[in-house]
């Protein structure tokens, strides 16, 4: 038993060796603590019974987020990021950075893999609605549960490793890119569709059940117009197997543009999410299933808005957003073959003092489905809150 010991406590004592040069003196190590929250109340007067739940989460909302990023030299760095919402408590990231220089980075740990241009800013104080977009919602959407919420829901931590850098190319313009390789969505066997839920539980554990790992990446161009103005283009994808027997799959692909004129910022963005779903049991399905290419939906959904600041402390923002999903459903389910959702959203959001905002919108939403139980495919819907960052 001595004998067999011996071999691992000399690779333990080298590992720590090495992580203690690697990290260098303790008084070298700088260290950040960073948070975001917000308080929002959604009031949805035209819902089943005048509640949105549990079709949507109304009331009163809480989300927290606390960051705290380590510096243990110029090339390795840890960051660690809890937050909380309605789903309890979530650890978002807790990775290591390891820089080989600007154009070569290493993460590893958990963390949300770089896709799309909205996921670097989902946290609620750097973005001006009390939402988020419909394709990476991930609660306050209308008929969630028909729709199963969205494209991708944001944020969406993950366990895996991500290569990423920035390469300058010229003095007004940088290419970033990262590809990566993380656990993936779950489900249970023969599933019809995602389970967003078993995939943040932990109480499963956060580990893979089907052994076989998603691999996506992004890249994204940013050409500088001015002092106060740039553009961004940028392309993402995923894909991989969501349940335990690898037999069903998913790919999620976008592209997304970004432009930031002065005080005026315009964004735009398109996800779809191309997804096989087990037909071995045909009667549970609503319409009959396809000879080829049955066995699969799509689900594409986009957004555009304008934010614009009126003054220091006032800003204006207007956004469409929209979901549209074609494919079987089950026989449950109120949605149909080819079923749609619009949202048209109006909001202000006012600095009451630094790091402190009042966001108000208001929100038209048309359906393509009727409501079950009221017949409405137009629903209206308020939200009021209040972010701040520290």
């Amino acid at each position: 038993m001595m004998r067999a010991a011996r071999p691992v406590a000399v690779v333990l004592a080298v590992v720590m060796a090495a992580l203690v040069a690697l990290t260098g003196p303790a008084s070298a190590i700088e260290r950040n603590f960073a948070g975001s929250a917000q308080l929002d109340y959604h009031f949805v007067p035209t819902s089943r019974q005048a509640r949105a739940f549990p079709n949507a989460f109304d009331g009163f909302t809480m989300e927290f987020a606390g960051k705290l990023a380590v510096d243990f030299s110029e090339k390795v760095s840890a960051n660690m990021k809890v937050c909380f919402g309605c789903h309890g408590f979530e650890a978002d990231m807790m990775y290591f950075d390891i820089r080989a220089a600007d154009e070569l980075n290493f993460r590893v740990g958990r963390f949300s893999p770089s896709f799309g241009a909205f996921n670097l800013r989902h946290d609620p104080a750097n973005h001006r609605t009390s939402d988020k977009p419909l394709p990476y919602d991930m609660g306050r959407m209308l008929r969630m549960r028909q729709w199963n919420m969205s494209v991708l829901p944001s944020p969406f931590p993950d366990n895996g490793v991500e290569i990423n850098g920035t390469k300058a190319l010229g003095p007004s313009a940088q290419l970033d890119y990262a590809v990566y390789g993380v656990m993936g969505f779950k489900s249970e066997s023969r599933p019809q569709d995602i389970d967003f839920k078993l995939s943040r539980s932990p109480q499963a554990y956060y580990v893979d059940q089907n052994a076989r790992p998603t691999v996506g990446g992004r890249l994204a161009l940013t050409i500088n117009l001015g002092e106060a103005s740039d553009l961004t283009l940028g392309v993402s994808a995923m894909g991989g197997p969501y349940d335990p027997e690898n037999r069903e799959t998913y790919v999620i692909f976008g592209g997304d543009v970004s432009l930031r004129l002065d005080k005026t910022n315009i964004r735009m963005e398109y996800l779809g999410r191309r997804q096989t779903f087990d037909i071995s049991n045909k009667a549970i399905f609503k319409y009959v299933l396809a000879d080829e290419r049955g066995d699969f939906f799509m689900k594409h959904g986009a957004y555009a808005e304008i934010e614009q600041a009126l003054t220091p402390e006032l800003d204006l923002i207007g956004r469409v957003d929209g979901m549209y999903r074609v494919g079987n459903v089950e026989a449950a389910s109120e949605l149909s073959r080819r079923s749609s959702v619009f949202r048209y959203t109006l909001a202000t959001a006012y600095a009451i003092e630094r790091g402190l905002r009042i966001k108000l919108s208001t929100e038209l939403w048309e359906f393509s489905d009727r409501d079950a139980l009221t017949g409405r495919k137009v629903e209206l819907s308020f939200h009021s809150g209040l972010a701040g960052s520290f």
